[in-house]
Parts: C-alpha cells; structure tokens; sequence
C-alpha cells in the first residue's frame, strides 16, 4: 500500500517522539534511582555519624538494659532508620525494633555472622542490603565500630528500608511517564497539524503536476508565500509557461508541414534508419494506391517496382534520381528524387514528380508537328506539281490547264481551311478568344445551323432534323455555339449519306444535355479515346477526300471547355453515332437575339471535322 506524504510524516514524527520519550524516561529514571539512591546513603552516613555521637557521649555501658533500649529508641525516632547496637562480643545489646524482653528471651542472640558487623566489629565502616524478617522488606545496613579510648567497644548499625526510597523512584517514575505521554500527545498533535499543512501545498503541486503530465498546460500552482514549497510551484508554472510556448511553437511547425505536405503535388516519401516507410503524403498515396496501413512496412512490401528499389539503394550512398512507369487505374510517369538524410536522423528522403502530363503533353507536340507536317506536305505538293505541269504544258493543251488550274484552287483552299484551323485552335487554346456567355434559346441555334448546311445536307441525302422545345435554354456564346452544331452537323452529313441526322436537347439538374444523333456506319470503340485528338481520323484517306483537316473536332471540344461544359461521343457499328454535349443551364431571363460577339466573321464557312 502506497502511503502518502502527510502519512510517512506523521509516522516518522510518531517513531521520533516515542523514542526519543523513551530513551529520556529510561535515562531519566535510572539518573533519578541514582541521585536518590546516592542521596540516602548520604543521608544514612550522616545519621550514623551523628548517632555515633550520641553513642559515643553516652557513659552508658553497651549492655542489655534501660538506658540502651532507650537510646536506640531516641536513635531510631531522630533518624527514622532501625537502629541496632551490638557488643564488643557481638552480642545485640539493643534495636529499635525489639523490646528487651524479646532481646533476653533471644538470650543476646549473636549477629556477628552479619558481614556488615563482622567487618565493623574489625574496625571498619561496612554496608549491606538484604531482606530483613524483621521488616518485612528490602533493608540497606551500614554499621560502624564504636571506639572508646581507641578500643572498638562495639558497633553502631542502622538500616534503612529500601522500598519506601524505590516506591518514591516509581512514583517520580510515574509521573515522568504521564509527563512524556502528555508531551507526546502535545507533540503528535503538532505534528499532525505540521504535516497535514505540508501535505495540502505538496498536494497542491501534485495535483498541478498531475494536469500537466495529462497535457492540460493552463494547469498553474499559483503558490503564496516564500517557502521551498512555493519556490517549487513557481518553478513548475515557469515550466509550464515554457512547455505551452514550445508545444504550440512545435504545433504550429507541424500543422504548417503537414498542411505543406497536405497540398503539395508531388509526392513525398520518408524512410526511416531502418528502410521502413515513416510518412507517405496524400499526394503520394494517391500516385501509387497507398494507405494509412503501410505506415512501418518496407518499400518494397508497399509497391513492387523493381527500379524503384534500385533508386532506393542507390540513394543511401547519397542520391540517385530516374523515371519509372506505375501502372494501375490511371497509368502514370512519375520522376522520382531520393536523397539520403544526415547521419544523426538516418533514412531516406524521395520526392515523386508526376510527369504523364508532361510527357503526354511532349509526345502530343512531336506528333502534332509530324502531322501537321504532313497535312501540309501534301497540297503544298499538289500545287507544286500542278504548277510544274502548266510551266510544261503551257497554252498548248486548255483542257489540261484548266484540269491543274483546279487542282491548285481546291489544295490553297484545302491550306487556307488547315491554316484558318490551326489560328482557331491557337486562339481558343491561349484564351484569346473571349466568350460572353448568355442565355441561348437552344432550338433558334440548331435551327440557323441547320439552315446553313440546307443544300449540302441535299446533295448527300440526308435529313436534318431538330427535335428541341421552344423553352429550353443554355448558357452560351451564340456564335461559338453555332459553329459547335456547324461542325457536328457538317461531319454528320459528310460521313452519313443518306441518313437522317437529328439534333435533340433536354434540360437536367443543374445542365442542358444537346444531343446530335446520326444513323450512320458508326465508330468502332478503339477509335472513341482518341476521336477528340489533332489530326486524328478514323479512316484517314476518305476524310481528305471529303475536305476535312483533322481539327474539326479538336475545335469543338476546346470550345465547350471554353463554355465550362462537356462533351463525349457514343457509338455503335451499324447504329449511328451520337454526340453529347453538356452545357450549364441559366439562371438569367432567355433573350431571343443573341449579340455576342463571332467566334468567326459570318462569311467564314463553317471549320470541317473529320473522323
């Protein structure tokens, strides 16, 4: 059992005064049994040397008689001690305690076996302390010889009883131990007082050291006074004071890190000195899949990437940096950056880049400057030859200039389109185009859209239709939404002869969903993910036979981003292909006359888009 601070006090208080109370009464008393042990023999000296006198002034002959029993009784009543006095013979001749009757009858009964008389009666003074019959007690002797003209005449005893002198040593005895137990109570109260005060303020600390061990640093002792205990609790508000100032100095460290952490982009990985992973950021777990569980695991238990272990084990003989391909749900590229910490922290320090965009974004320049090159390459060639022709063939042949003169006007304007394109595109891409976004009544739009590709949609046989209730409504610019439906409806007709192409609309939550629909061959499904790119097509050779330059659609796609929408494409071999387009709905009244600005002059014919 734990015994607390005012209860050990208290007992060592307790073990203190009870010994040292009865050390001072056993040395007390045996100095007090002494001092009056050595005060009646004083006394007892001093008797026996003034009945001595008495005896030795006295003519009367030491003889059984009157005259000696009546001295021994004087003797006896002077000094309050049995007075004995015995012959040269050491024959008793008187003693206070027997009459002489009794000393007749006893026929002068001898004590000279008595040592004390036996060595008096030699010449010497002698004491003894033995039980006397007579007394009934303890009695101390001291006996003297009695000399007369230098000869010992007989001998002068007196004994005093001891118990009387012990009964008075056992009553000081007594008192001096009510005394002490008196003194002790007095003392222990004191001493609980005294250690129930030093306990309150130990307690007091300890209850503030307590909070402060628990984390709660407003927790103050507040002392008064000047004492060691006060002194204490100013020490401990003084480390409390500097514990908050540091704790929150090191809380606002770690939440700046861990928010700069929180919101980097690239990834950061901490290994300890031991290779296992100590912290992983969330950038980090979601480039590679992690979770809060790989926390104490190693590396290569979390992602098994064999070159990501090699730049791992480079890195601890100082710092290696390579790119590694990470495939999963979203395949990435990711340049990876390990360095090794100072010996003291030990481990590893990597940083992940991800650079699929980057080098997505590189692969999509080298191969927009290779087809762009090559659609360019090829009326620039057309019109070279054509012209090489007509310097051969001159004005001889009519028919024939007239054949190449053709094919130059059909190949500069198939480059002007391209290059018409490319600014297009150029301008959306940069924001140098500003859209000024209103609402748009989406049925008027899909309407003069239609109306513009009236006699193309003819010559191919196809039917335009557009299905959109007068009420619905988009937020848009009107000629940037025009040119979308141009483009989508002149790639419908260009593809789909002879089918029936129909523009539909219906409002959602928050958005207008504009559908174009056509029943054509459709697209196969590996084409879908990339229908959107520069220069791609479906089937390469028809498209530039139908006039188309590749961008049509990249055009598109970058205007209904412009227009904060979306757009996907559904198809079907054999059952058509419909167009999505996702625009925000409005929250202005609807005007029925547009006035924003032209994405192009009205005269420019509508951008083709090829598949």
């Amino acid at each position: 059992m734990q015994l607390g601070i005012r209860t050990k006090l208290f007992l060592a208080a307790l073990v203190l005064i009870a010994a040292s109370g009865t050390l001072g009464n056993a040395l007390l008393g045996t100095e007090l049994r002494a001092i009056a042990e050595s005060r009646a023999d004083e006394e007892l000296v001093t008797e026996l040397d003034l009945a001595l006198l008495v005896v030795g002034s006295s003519p009367a002959p030491l003889v059984i008689g009157a005259d000696v029993d009546a001295l021994t009784d004087r003797l006896a009543a002077a000094s309050g001690a049995r007075v004995t006095l015995v012959a040269a013979d050491g024959a008793i001749v008187g003693d206070s305690e027997a009459s002489r009757e009794e000393l007749r009858a006893a026929g002068g009964r001898s004590d000279a076996l008595r040592p004390e008389i036996a060595r008096a009666l030699a010449g010497q003074r002698a004491e003894s302390e033995r039980f006397s019959e007579v007394g009934q007690g303890t009695v101390r002797y001291l006996a003297a010889p009695i000399l007369r003209e230098g000869e010992v005449a007989g001998v002068l005893r007196l004994g005093v009883p001891t118990d009387a002198a012990r009964a008075d040593v056992a009553r000081l005895h007594r008192a001096l131990a009510v005394s002490a137990a008196i003194a002790l109570g007095a003392a222990l109260a004191l001493a609980l007082v005294a250690s129930h005060l030093v306990s309150q303020g130990v307690r007091h600390l300890a209850v503030a050291a307590r909070r402060l061990a628990s984390g709660d640093l407003e927790a103050r002792a507040r002392p008064d006074g000047e004492d060691e205990f006060a002194q204490l609790g100013r020490s401990i508000d003084e480390l409390a004071e500097g514990l908050r100032a540091t704790l929150r100095e090191l809380v606002q460290e770690r939440d700046l890190l861990s928010g700069l952490l929180d919101n980097l982009g690239e990834g950061v990985l901490l290994l300890d000195r031991d290779g296992k992973v100590a912290l992983v950021n969330p950038a980090l777990r979601e480039m590679l899949l992690l979770s809060a569980d790989d926390i104490g695991k190693h590396p290569l238990e979390v992602v098994r990437h064999a070159q990501l272990a090699d730049l791992l084990e480079i890195a601890k003989r100082g710092r290696s940096q390579g790119e590694i391909e990470v495939l999963g749900l979203k395949p990435r590229r990711l340049l990876v950056r390990a360095e090794a910490l100072d010996r003291d922290l030990g481990g590893l320090f990597v940083v992940f880049y991800d650079v699929t965009d980057l080098r997505r974004l590189e692969t999509l320049r080298r191969d927009f400057v290779a087809n762009a090159s090559h659609e360019l390459r090829t009326p620039v060639t057309s019109i070279r030859s054509a012209a090489e022709t007509l310097q051969v063939v001159g004005a001889k042949d009519p028919a024939t200039v007239e054949k190449f003169l053709g094919i130059i006007e059909r190949n500069g304007a198939r480059l002007q389109r391209l290059l018409e394109d490319l600014l297009d595109l150029s301008r959306i891409e940069s924001r140098e185009l500003e859209l000024q976004r209103e609402p748009i009544v989406l049925r008027a739009a899909a309407e003069r859209a239609a109306s513009l590709l009236t006699d193309r949609a003819a010559r191919a046989k196809v039917t335009l239709r557009v299905e959109i209730d007068e009420s619905v409504a988009a937020m848009a610019d009107a000629r940037a939404l025009e040119q979308i439906l141009e483009n989508l409806l002149d790639n419908a007709i260009k593809y789909c002869p002879g089918a029936t192409v129909c523009v539909r609309a219906e409002e959602r939550e928050d958005s207008v969903l504009l559908s174009i629909q056509d029943g054509g061959p459709g697209i196969e499904a590996r084409h879908l993910d990339r229908l959107f790119e520069r220069f791609y097509r479906v089937d390469a050779g028809r498209s530039r036979q139908l006039g188309g330059t590749g961008l049509g659609l990249a055009i598109v796609k970058h205007l209904v981003e412009a227009m904060e929408g979306t757009i996907h494409v559904e198809s079907e071999l054999g059952r058509g292909t419909t167009f999505k387009v996702h625009l925000p709905a409005p929250h202005d009244p609807i005007v029925d006359e547009p006035s924003s600005p032209s994405v192009r002059t009205p005269s420019a014919p509508p951008v083709g888009a090829g598949r």
